[in-house]
């Protein structure tokens, strides 16, 4: 008897545990939502999650490129101790403790749609299931036939044809040149990425609560929205880049495959073209809103939408991403709650996060455990409107060649070093949120305090970058650290 009640408690808590859905994006800008201010850019249904939910206005991507930050995301460590300083592909992933792991060993179906971006690209990462997409990828188009790892290449071609591609605009993998999408619209990958993740409300397991992982690639260039999405941005009149007086010339340095457009015309082409991206994905998870509805699972089901990194999007002559500037290291978080949990809505929390807090936040709300290697904090107390004690500040950096840098915010300043050179720049972010104005000159004691930070956060590093006094340029960089080697 004891046993059957034990069993049906159980069964009981496992049924009334909420479903998560996260929506991952690629390369989208912290600052590019219609509800915090931008003057352009349309995403009225994101928009909606905020108004039943919370925005974290200074969460962060400690290394601002695809792998790493998806490194912190899955495992929930810091660069450190996950060990991608930089990007590198090929080098396996190889992590006990995993974010899907997590959830599967607590009884959730998981399920990834998209782009994982880890290696080897099947590498399931403690998913059930994943369906995947990780867009042009370089290494793995010169290790064979592409469609062997992407499950939407075999599906497009299944319908176009045997040569079919998603390169057939001709643009780069990593430029800003522009044009529409050549198939049709339900045809884009974005769309296949949602259709999909629909058809797993089909076929989840309805005795499990699930974890369903929604990535998408764009706006990660190529920018190739379809045409009447492109449309929707063409007659506006876009205010210009942010231009700190700091900026230099515009490198247009990509690649021959990437070209970074430097004609005005180009510029602003470029720009609508990622605003138009943004509403397409809007669009896109709405698809998904009215599947989790039409199956009544919305009361249950908790969404958060974040993503990677930013992109500089000609912001200070500058594009892409790696740098720690707010353009491509300030990344969206929204928490959108069902409303039977009452929690306060509408909310802009100012606390500095970032992508390794997602893990034990969806572990809090899951309520189960989070695992003892994990070193983010749960976000849940600040959702609240508790008064937890907090970080002082996030530490982030990136091997970029001679643009390699580390950098320190705690939301309202920020301080960057960068090591090749030792060129140093303090922003006020509270005064100065764009950046536009390089402080260090200025504030000698607030930048020698910040200076002291990084000295004791790069102590012990095996690039040598600090010899836990000063500060050491020119140390060799690094893309991986060598324990995960």
């Amino acid at each position: 008897m004891e046993c059957s009640e034990a069993s049906s408690e159980s069964e009981e808590r496992m049924n009334t545990r909420p479903n998560i859905v996260l929506i991952h994006a690629d390369q989208w800008r912290a600052d590019c939502l219609s509800f915090t201010g931008h003057p352009s850019v349309e995403t009225p249904h994101l928009d909606s999650f905020f108004r039943s939910g919370v925005s974290f206005s200074k969460a962060y991507a400690a290394v601002p490129s695809c792998i790493a930050s998806r490194a912190s995301l899955m495992t929930g460590l810091t660069q450190r101790t996950h060990g991608r300083v930089g990007y590198r592909d090929g080098v396996p992933w190889k992590y006990d403790t995993t974010l899907a792991g997590t959830l599967a060993d607590a009884g959730y179906h998981t399920q990834a749609v998209g782009k994982m971006h880890v290696y080897p690209e099947r590498n399931l990462l403690g998913f059930h299931n994943v369906v995947l997409h990780d867009g042009y990828l370089h290494r793995s188009r010169s290790q064979g036939d592409i469609a062997d790892r992407d499950d939407y290449l075999l599906w497009l071609r299944d319908r176009r044809g045997a040569t079919a591609d998603f390169i057939y605009t001709g643009m780069g993998c990593n430029g800003y040149a522009v044009a529409p999408w050549c198939y049709d619209t339900l045809e884009h990958p974005m769309a296949w990425v949602t259709t999909e993740s629909i058809d797993f409300l089909r076929r989840r397991d309805p005795d499990k609560p699930f974890f369903l992982y929604t990535s998408y690639h764009r706006p990660h260039p190529p920018l190739d929205p379809p045409r009447d999405y492109l449309a929707m941005y063409d007659r506006k009149t876009l205010p210009p880049p942010v231009m700190g007086d700091w900026a230099e010339l515009l490198r247009a340095d990509r690649g021959p495959d990437s070209p970074v457009p430097s004609h005005p015309d180009a510029i602003d082409r470029a720009r609508k073209a990622y605003y138009a991206q943004l509403t397409f994905i809007d669009h896109q998870i709405n698809r998904l809103i009215h599947a989790l509805h039409e199956r009544m699972l919305m009361d249950n089901t908790w969404i958060i939408f974040v993503s990677d990194h930013g992109d500089m999007l000609y912001d200070h002559n500058l594009t892409a991403k790696a740098l720690p500037y707010e353009g491509c290291a300030r990344v969206p978080l929204i928490i959108r709650y069902p409303q039977k949990n009452a929690l306060p809505t509408g909310r802009t929390i100012d606390a500095p996060v970032e992508m390794r807090d997602i893990f034990p936040t969806m572990c809090d709300i899951a309520g189960i455990e989070t695992p003892k290697s994990v070193e983010g904090k749960s976000v849940m107390p600040l959702c609240r409107g508790e008064s937890p004690a907090w970080r002082d500040y996030i530490h982030g950096e990136h091997e970029w060649g001679e643009g390699s840098n580390q950098w320190l915010t705690d939301g309202k300043w920020k301080y960057a070093w960068f090591s090749q050179t030792g060129r140093e720049q303090l922003f006020d972010l509270v005064n100065d949120p764009n950046e536009q104005h390089d402080c260090a000159g200025q504030k000698a004691n607030e930048l020698a305090e910040w200076r002291t930070r990084l000295v004791q956060e790069l102590d012990g590093r095996e690039e040598g970058y600090s010899d836990g006094n000063k500060l050491i340029v020119g140390r060799n960089p690094t893309q991986v650290l060598k324990h995960i080697l």
